[in-house]
């Protein structure tokens, strides 16, 4: 159907864009383009064109360009349509909807990966390093060979470093270092894992990480702990990152030797027992101040204080901090 936009003494016909197209320009990422159609009056109204993403993530935006980039997954396919806006004042028509569909990545069904899974860490030397695990798809038959590729903006590149399964298919990668931006903000890290075997196409898969969510941040520096009489305090330096120390929070665990009692806590200070000896740690995330919340960093080594605090570190099994104190 045509539909018409009214202006005073004109009637104006609303047709839709021509030559829609879907065109795969990275992993994971679609340009979508068209034109206009070259019998549009426009007269006084103003052109927009409404885009509706209906697969993988639905979304729905307008533009004045001919042209968008998105991206997603694509292992699933994708399928877009847009439709011409003819403005004026308050108001609006539209044209009919165009669309145009990608069919999914080729492959044998219950070959792709599973159990994707991908964290992030800065390195001594600012860098960022990136390590995945996955499992082997169910279908996948004993000779698959998966091979893992990242993307991060404009730079791509494959896993030099796999790990292996009892049945030498690969099941995790680790990039020593990456392209990845430390101070980046809400970025995407696209993870693209495909397939080799002499008895079947294997079918390839993506996933979408915001980098923020995904990195481990790493270990509180220089801690030290002390107790005097029934003060214990302790202090630290923040984790090596590019964000300031107002980015940072951290949990402080504490394990009284002689009760077994624990205390958890963000307190720098804490009143304690000076006749007893504690065992404690710590450990840092982001906070919501500068950017979205990590993977908590691993616990610090386990340092002993307070009276015959010299025991065996085995005395301080992972076992004894509970299970929620775990990362």
């Amino acid at each position: 159907f045509l539909h018409l936009c009214l202006i005073p003494l004109l009637i104006i016909l609303v047709l839709p864009p021509v030559n829609f197209t879907l065109t795969v320009s990275a992993l994971a990422q679609v340009l979508l383009h068209w034109e206009p159609n070259p019998a549009q009056e426009q007269n006084n109204c103003t052109i927009r064109y409404d885009v509706e993403i209906l697969s993988p993530v639905p979304e729905e935006y307008d533009t004045g360009r001919t042209r968008s980039v998105r991206t997603a997954a694509l292992h699933d396919g994708f399928s877009a349509r847009v439709r011409t806006l003819l403005l004026q004042g308050n108001l609006q028509m539209s044209s009919d909807w165009v669309q145009v569909n990608l069919p999914p990545l080729p492959g044998a069904a219950d070959t792709s990966v599973t159990n994707v899974s991908c964290v992030t860490r800065v390195t001594t030397l600012g860098n960022v390093s990136l390590c995945c695990t996955w499992l082997p798809g169910p279908g996948a038959p004993g000779d698959t060979k998966y091979f893992l590729f990242y993307r991060y903006e404009a730079h791509t590149e494959e896993c030099p470093t796999y790990s292996k399964d009892r049945r030498s298919r690969s099941t995790g990668c680790r990039f020593a270092n990456t392209q990845i931006e430390p101070a980046g903000i809400d970025k995407l890290i696209v993870i693209h894992i495909n397939g080799s075997s002499q008895r079947a196409a294997i079918k390839p898969f993506q996933h979408l990480f915001n980098q923020n969510a995904i990195e481990k941040v790493n270990i509180p520096r220089n801690i030290s702990i002390s107790l005097e009489q029934n003060d214990l305090l302790a202090t630290w330096e923040k984790p090596i990152s590019p964000f300031h120390e107002e980015c940072f929070e951290y949990e402080f665990y504490l394990i009284n030797l002689k009760s077994g009692n624990k205390i958890s806590s963000n307190s720098f200070q804490l009143r304690v027992d000076g006749s007893s000896s504690y065992a404690s740690r710590v450990r840092a995330n982001h906070n919501h101040i500068c950017r979205a919340r990590g993977v908590w960093s691993d616990w610090s080594e386990t340092i002993a204080v307070g009276k015959n605090s010299h025991f065996p570190t085995s005395f301080c099994h992972p076992h004894c901090w509970g299970a929620n104190s775990a990362y």
